[in-house]
C-alpha cells in the first residue's frame, strides 16, 4: 500500500529524514512517537506530497511520490483522509454540512452550492456521525463545540470522502485528556469497522500503547525503532526521546508520560512544549 525504500526527506536544502526504508500495509494503525522537531510531521506529510524527496523510492496506492505530476496528486489525495490538530472546520456551518463536505468530489457543484443533497449521501453523513457519536449534534453549528466533538467532525468529515488511508497529525495535541481518550477511541474504532489505515503522530506514549498496531519512533533524523507495541521497551523509548537529548535517564520519560496524561492542555501548542522544556538546551527549534 505505501512504500519507503532509502528515502530521503527535507524541506529546501536541509534533509529531515535520512535513509528511511518502511512499508504500511491494509488496516494498520501506526503511531509515529519522538520529541518535537524530530521529523514526525515530515514523515507524515511526505504522503500528501508536501515534502521535498530528495532520494529513494517511494510509492503510494499505484502511484510514485518521486515523480508524480499534478494530477495523479491530486487522484492520491482523494484517497487520504487529513485530520488536523486545529480541526480545518467551517466554524459557521452545520456538523452535517461539515461532514458532507468530505464528500465534494462525489457531489455535483449545485448541490453543494445549494446545500440539498440526495437521501443516499444523506444517510451516509448520518452513519459516520454515527460512528464518531455526534449524530446527536448534526444541526449545531461547529463552534458551538467542545474541542473533543470538532474533533470527532473532522474524523467523520475524513469518513465521508471513503478514504483508504487516514492521516492524523497529533490529533489529540490540543484536547484535555478525557476528550483525547474519545477521540482515540473513535480512530481505534474507525480503524477496525473500515478497515481505514491510520497513521498517526502522537506526544502521548500511553495512547500509542494502548491503540496502535505498530510504533515508529523517529530521533537524530532517522527511523530509530519500527516495530509493534510489545517490543516498546524502556530500552526502544530511551534510543528515541534520548538520542537528540543526550541523556539516559528513563524517569525523565516516565515524568513526561505524567504530565501529558493529567495536564489538560490550554492550547494546541501546549503538548508540543512538554517535551523540548525537558531538554532545552539541546532541542533544535
Amino acid at each position: 500500500m505505501i512504500s519507503l525504500n532509502s528515502v530521503t526527506l527535507g524541506y529546501g536544502r536541509d534533509v529531515v529524514l535520512r535513509d528511511v526504508t518502511l512499508s504500511v500495509e491494509k488496516g494498520e494503525f501506526v503511531g509515529i512517537i519522538g520529541l518535537s522537531g524530530a521529523g514526525k510531521s515530515t514523515l507524515l506529510m511526505s504522503l500528501i506530497g508536501n515534502i521535498q524527496i530528495f532520494s529513494g523510492e517511494y510509492q503510494a496506492m499505484g502511484f510514485d511520490l518521486t515523480t508524480i505530476g499534478k494530477t495523479e496528486m491530486r487522484q492520491l489525495r482523494s484517497k487520504i483522509g487529513f485530520i488536523f490538530q486545529g480541526y480545518n472546520l467551517v466554524d459557521r456551518l452545520s456538523v452535517f454540512h461539515n461532514v458532507m463536505s468530505g464528500m465534494l468530489k462525489d457531489l455535483p457543484l449545485s448541490w453543494t452550492l445549494l446545500k440539498v443533497y440526495q437521501k443516499k449521501y444523506a444517510e451516509k453523513a448520518y452513519e459516520y456521525m454515527k460512528v464518531v457519536g455526534i449524530e446527536h449534534l448534526a444541526l449545531k453549528r461547529c463552534d458551538e463545540l467542545s474541542g473533543g466533538q470538532r474533533q470527532r467532525v473532522a474524523i467523520a468529515r475524513a469518513l465521508a470522502q471513503e478514504p483508504r488511508v487516514i492521516l492524523a497529525d497529533e490529533p489529540v495535541a490540543a484536547l484535555d485528556p478525557k476528550s483525547a481518550q474519545q477521540v482515540m477511541d473513535v480512530l481505534g474504532k474507525v480503524n477496525e469497522k473500515y478497515q481505514v489505515t491510520v497513521i498517526t503522530n502522537l506526544h502521548h506514549i500511553d495512547f500509542a500503547k494502548n491503540f496502535c498496531s505498530r510504533i515508529l519512533g523517529v530521533a537524530c533524523g532517522e527511523i530509530c525503532f519500527d516495530g509493534p507495541v510489545s517490543e516498546l521497551t524502556g530500552a526502544a523509548l530511551d534510543k528515541i526521546y534520548c538520542c537528540a537529548a543526550g541523556t539516559n535517564d528513563h524517569a525523565m520519560i516516565a515524568g513526561q508520560e505524567r504530565m501529558l496524561k493529567n495536564k489538560p492542555a490550554q492550547n494546541a501548542d501546549e503538548h508540543s512544549r512538554v517535551v523540548p522544556a525537558m531538554f532545552p538546551d539541546k532541542m533544535a527549534a
